[in-house]
């Protein structure tokens, strides 16, 4: 008995060991971090510089791939069946909590498919309105009102369906009482292009990809959509100081390992990323784009993932919401 106890401690100190220089040797090749969103959006607001920092980090190239569709299901339902070797990673977003519960099947579950590593950035969302409403959409009572006496009247673009974007102003219908039109898009990218043309009227948008737009007075903001004012635009109230009690939305960026991925190599990823994110030039971008850094570890981003597929299935079950897929 006391030989095979040995035996078995000798075996699980090599399996350590090899596990160890495994991740010590880690990487040789590019990496592929998939990005289920059009290139110029917010995840890339955050995945492309951390992307930057790991490659000087551990000398091997870490590549942001765009494949953007349906949400981010598209991209996530690709990613999810890639080889759990240390060189394919996943850059979702709260976008995926969403779609657990907005599609009625999904190719792929968040939970049982990816093993979450950490939040890149906490970013509030921004009410933004083209300036061709600047006559009577001033503030976010201005839009309630309008609403109310003119259901439908307004559209609101989204990164699609099944993104906060879309999700955000479904939780605010529902607490205001008001009616608007959804247009979805395939990303914030293509939202933005036509937000600016004037092609849709509003959006919830992601405070990274609107920031800079509204600083050069091409969007009006109306409110930010987290629970206290944001340092980017100071002056701007929050949805509860202008007048929604309780209405709270944050969208979030984060890293996911595919499942089965060895465990010293996502440890060490992690490490990494949190090593980066600590950088002073990605430290300067994130107060930039009025973010928060995440660098959660992976335990506390499972209890974030469980608790937002949570509460945003509360809202589409509530709000009657269903996506064909």
């Amino acid at each position: 008995m006391m030989n095979q106890t040995l035996k078995w401690m000798t075996g699980a100190a090599l399996a350590l060991a090899a596990a160890a220089a495994q991740a010590q040797n880690w990487p040789t090749k590019a990496m592929i971090f998939l990005n289920p969103f059009p290139a110029g959006g917010g995840t890339d607001t955050f995945a492309r510089p951390i992307a930057a920092k790991l490659s000087q980090q551990l000398g091997e190239q870490a590549l942001i791939e765009n494949q953007g569709g349906a949400g981010g299901t598209v991209g996530a339902a690709n990613a999810a069946k890639r080889a759990p070797d240390g060189y394919n990673w996943f850059f979702g977003a709260v976008h995926h909590t969403i779609a657990e519960s907005l599609y009625n099947k999904l190719p792929y579950s968040l939970e049982k498919d990816f093993e979450p590593i950490t939040v890149a950035a906490f970013v509030p969302n921004v009410v933004v309105v083209h300036p061709k409403h600047k006559d009577k959409l001033k503030t976010l009572k201005d839009l309630i009102d309008f609403a109310k006496a003119n259901p439908d009247k307004l559209n609101y673009g989204s990164a699609g369906s099944g993104t906060t974007h879309h999700l955000s102003v479904e939780l605010f219908k529902l607490t205001t009482g008001t009616r608007m039109v959804h247009v979805p898009y395939k990303g914030a990218g293509p939202l933005m292009v036509d937000l600016l043309a004037g092609q849709v009227d509003l959006a919830f948008d992601g405070m990274g990809t609107s920031a800079n737009q509204i600083k050069a007075g091409k969007l009006i903001p109306l409110a930010i959509t987290s629970n206290q004012r944001n340092p980017v635009l100071p002056n701007v109230p929050t949805v509860q100081e202008a007048g929604v009690p309780g209405y709270e939305v944050r969208t979030w960026y984060g890293v996911w390992a595919i499942k089965g991925t060895p465990a010293a190599i996502k440890e060490r990823m992690y490490k990494e990323i949190v090593k980066a994110m600590e950088q002073p030039d990605l430290k300067r971008i994130w107060a930039e784009q009025g973010a928060d850094a995440g660098g959660m570890p992976p335990a506390e981003m499972e209890k974030l993932v469980k608790a937002e597929i949570a509460k945003w299935g509360k809202v589409i079950k509530e709000a009657n919401i269903k996506v064909d897929n």
